[in-house]
């Protein structure tokens, strides 16, 4: 079984919440340990407050995210005018922004960038999942 969400989004602060609390109650339905969840709410937040901040001149954005077994998938797609992300300075130590590549790389197991010059970029980010004991989503995903 696979459990897929997506939407399409306005490029506003107040998205954010919504797709994060959308995503956790999901998660947490499917008995996602509380602490990879919250590695997920925070990548999530991160790669969408890029899109709000960076993303211009798009209106909105998508976020579609997937779960299979023991991997949550997640890919946030701007219209905006791309970025290569090899061309990104890390941030200054002590610095309040800059920082958002750096933390899903930290958290995600794998990270990948696409920028579609001039029709935006794609954030795809993988995490791997972990069930508590006797979880609806260890039973439910492994088939």
């Amino acid at each position: 079984m696979e459990a897929t969400i997506a939407l399409r989004l306005p490029r506003d602060a107040a998205s954010v919440p919504l797709i994060r609390q959308l995503l956790d109650g999901t998660l947490r339905s499917l008995g996602v340990e509380p602490q990879v969840r919250d590695d997920i709410e925070l990548m999530l937040t991160e790669a969408c407050s890029n899109v709000i901040k960076h993303a211009g001149p798009s209106d909105d954005y998508t976020v579609s995210a997937s779960v299979h077994d023991h991997l949550c998938v997640i890919k946030v797609i701007d219209t905006g005018g791309g970025f290569d992300p090899r061309e990104l300075l890390d941030p200054e130590p002590g610095a309040e922004e800059g920082r958002g590549m750096q933390i899903m790389r930290a958290l995600a197991d794998d990270v990948r960038f696409t920028n579609r010059r001039e029709h935006g970029a794609v954030v795809c980010l993988e995490k791997r999942l972990r069930y508590a004991p006797g979880a609806a989503g260890r039973h439910l995903m492994a088939t």
